[in-house]
């Protein structure tokens, strides 16, 4: 049984993965405990970074097309696509060096008698099998956040990407094992939701990374076996304070890219633009105008900068969200309709009320809302108001005023002139609260994959 995939602004079929039964995910992880057990067999570091310089060898032969099965899977503009796989390319080499940087230290003996004649050190050792759950958005990239880093730390991995965008992992997988990493050592498949969670709740399973919603995080959360570790990514409604002393015309084209990237499918798109009343008019017709400049249309197209949602329900779920804000009192300020069955148009909301859907929940679409504030600390007490919180944003040139919202804003990061959706794979990126557990980036990511272990000699 295959599983098809279409291009989600066309809905063309463009190829297809097999949907693995429960018996082949079962084959699997028994070969990788099997793997992992047989510690003679674990490949050596070296070994592991040649594979892995090779597997980036063979992406620098074919990113146009990584790039172009990016956006004609995921409607990731190609231009944005390109970007995508220069970043999974890097990612290897930040794995590859994180290899020179997983090592143990030394324990002092004889702070009491009971040390005295006693060396102590620890070393780092991989923690076992991985498996892995990929959501859509980055579908090249994402996948080298969860599975090189198992491969760098010498852990067997079964990844399973997201359904609507599998071709990028599963050919990812093979670039691999072109490489020289043997079969078992990773795996991709697209069993159904039943096997998946066999899979994820087993107990051959030490270490298990989600990317995806917050429902489905952290139930599998709450049935993983005992021991096993994870790290858990969910989603955002990301808060950017502007205040009245921002320089405006930096401000738009980067609150632009922060909430249309992809169409805002990334979990920290700028959603909530909080804006200080003196400067919201001005900043509201300049953004206005940047967001209806915008061209949507299928990401294949070299010159669109917004695809499509990822499936049909999505666009209409946005609209509903859109129009349920519009009868509640918002100002659509441009868009605010459909285009297609797959597309929707590149919105700007003014004061959606504060207990709308949008105001409240994450988007994943292209629609930013635009609050004006007069009072900064009122500002932060709505953005702090939600259960979730990730990274967050100040658009300043006051520095007391940008180290107050840093120290009071709800977030595991904060950026300052820059906006919410800012990220390098190498920094820290977390989630709080609801909006995730553990850390990402990829150093993190390969810490998390090892555990200390440490040896005791008497002399």
């Amino acid at each position: 049984m295959n599983l098809e995939v279409v291009n989600p602004f066309t809905l063309s079929p463009i190829g297809s993965v097999p949907a693995d039964s429960w018996d082949v995910v079962d084959g699997y992880l028994t070969k990788a405990e099997a793997l992992y057990r047989n510690r003679d067999g674990w490949m050596k570091p070296h070994e592991r970074a040649a594979i892995l310089h090779k597997a980036m060898k063979i992406m620098e032969e074919r990113k146009e097309h990584l790039a172009f099965q990016i956006a004609d899977e995921g409607g990731k503009p190609l231009m944005d696509a390109r970007v995508e796989v220069d970043r999974a390319i890097n990612g290897m080499e930040l794995c590859i060096h994180e290899m020179g940087s997983l090592k143990g230290t030394e324990i002092p003996m004889g702070l009491t008698p009971a040390g005295d004649g006693r060396m102590a050190w620890t070393t780092r050792e991989p923690i076992g099998v991985v498996v892995a759950i990929s959501a859509f958005n980055h579908p090249l990239n994402l996948i080298v956040h969860q599975v090189a880093p198992a491969v760098a730390t010498g852990c067997p991995v079964i990844v399973k990407p997201s359904g609507d965008t599998p071709l990028s992992c599963f050919e990812f997988v093979s670039i691999l094992h072109e490489a020289g990493l043997p079969e078992d050592w990773c795996r991709a498949t697209c069993a159904p939701r039943d096997a998946a969670e066999k899979m994820v709740t087993d107990p051959r399973v030490a270490f298990f990374s989600f990317i995806g919603s917050a429902g489905v995080g952290w139930s599998l959360r709450s049935k993983l076996a005992p021991g096993a570790r994870c790290a858990l990514e969910h989603g955002g409604v990301a808060p950017v304070i502007v205040d009245a002393s921002a320089d405006i015309d930096a401000a738009v084209p980067s609150l632009t890219k922060g909430g249309f990237y992809h169409s805002g499918q990334v979990c920290v798109s700028v959603q909530r633009v909080f804006a200080h009343s003196s400067i919201i008019d001005e900043l509201a017709e300049k953004l206005t105008k940047s967001v209806m400049a915008l061209k949507v249309g299928n990401a294949t197209d070299e010159t669109v900068e917004c695809g499509p949602l990822i499936r049909p329900r999505e666009v209409d779920r946005v609209s509903e969200w859109v129009e349920e804000a519009r009868a509640g009192g918002a100002t659509v300020l441009c868009g605010g309709q459909k285009l297609s069955d797959t597309t929707y148009a590149p919105t700007l909301l003014l004061n959606p009320p504060k207990d709308a859907t949008i105001s409240r929940k994450e988007v994943f679409g292209p629609v930013v809302c635009l609050y004006s504030y007069d009072n900064v600390d009122d500002a932060i007490a709505q953005a702090n108001s939600l259960e979730v919180a990730f990274q967050a944003a100040v658009y300043t040139n006051d520095l007391k005023g940008a180290m107050h919202t840093y120290r009071h804003i709800d977030a595991s990061a904060v950026m300052v002139n820059d906006h919410s959706a800012f990220r390098t794979d190498w920094m820290p990126f977390a989630g709080l609260r609801s909006s995730g557990h553990g850390v990402g980036g990829i150093p993190y990511t390969c810490h998390e994959m090892t555990h200390e272990k440490m040896i005791v000699i008497k002399s």
